[in-house]
């Protein structure tokens, strides 16, 4: 069960960068804490934690969507 806020407690440039390192490779699908940890996303572990069964895909589909809404806003 995943609760808070998710997403919108994240700042995006930081969604940015977690698209970025998705799409790079550096940073592989499903998310678990320790690659989170090693891309400095430490702090945004439990934010981030209902995106962690996603595979690429999914995660830059939510990522992107995220983005996109809140650069309409």
């Amino acid at each position: 069960m995943h609760g808070g806020r998710g997403l919108s407690a994240v700042r995006t440039d930081v969604l940015v960068e977690l698209l970025r390192a998705v799409h790079r490779g550096t940073l592989s699908c499903p998310l678990t804490t320790e690659a989170l940890t090693r891309h400095g996303l430490q702090t945004h572990v439990e934010e981030l934690s209902f995106l962690r069964d996603l595979d690429q895909r999914g995660v830059t589909a939510v990522v992107v969507a995220v983005i996109a809404e809140r650069r309409k806003a």
